[in-house]
């Protein structure tokens, strides 16, 4: 049987090594604030990879947290990041990020995407299917890679991220985004190279 590989659906997006990631994100908790997540939400970290935005999500929102990973390996080490980090246990959920509603069987308040966005095939099915697990007025949290040349996005001295021609500006976000049926609440500055684009379910 061949490995399972994610990357082979979903371009771009695979899991960096721990040290750039903290390094990129080395206060996640001031980052989920200014996306609009509040304490006694109830939230989905789709694409969660291994854990670090999960684990602040879970401290925050005492445990009322559901990570969502298509690759059990990701799970494994988000798991093991909840764990170490001393976070409430939450929720975790295998899944196809394109088909989460067929598997989660209740509303929640929030979806929170972090730097997977750009790879997502079918992103505008996708994002009507999230629309489904929404409560009404719901918020769905993307953060992308500002639209900058690869090569000035750099991370202890090496270029990271997507390719240039993935990236999306907010702009273009939201115009995709607004086509399935949610209203741009705010957009977000994340530096140095992220913003993070809000949408409130309609």
């Amino acid at each position: 049987m061949s490995k399972f590989d994610p990357a082979a659906l979903f371009p771009a997006t695979a899991m960096p090594d721990a040290a750039w990631w903290r390094t990129l994100w080395p206060r996640p908790e001031q980052v989920l604030r200014k996306v609009c997540i509040r304490p006694g939400m109830e939230v989905v970290d789709l694409c969660c990879g291994d854990g670090l935005f999960t684990a602040a999500l879970s401290k925050m929102l005492d445990g009322r947290v559901t990570g969502v990973d298509i690759d059990p390996a990701m799970l494994t080490r988000a798991k093991r990041h909840l764990n170490r980090s001393g976070a409430p246990a939450c929720n975790w959920l295998q899944a196809d990020a394109r088909h989460l509603s067929a598997l989660l069987d209740h509303k929640v308040d929030a979806v929170f995407l972090a730097n997977t966005f750009h790879g997502i095939p079918e992103q505008e099915n996708m994002l009507r299917d999230l629309r489904t697990i929404l409560k009404p007025g719901g918020l769905l949290a993307i953060i992308n890679w500002h639209a900058h040349p690869r090569e000035e996005t750099t991370v202890l001295g090496t270029p990271r991220g997507p390719a240039s021609e993935m990236r999306m500006t907010p702009v273009e976000t939201s115009k995709l985004v607004e086509r399935a049926g949610f209203a741009l609440e705010t957009v977000a500055e994340l530096p140095p190279y992220h913003y993070g684009a809000v949408f409130r379910r309609g």
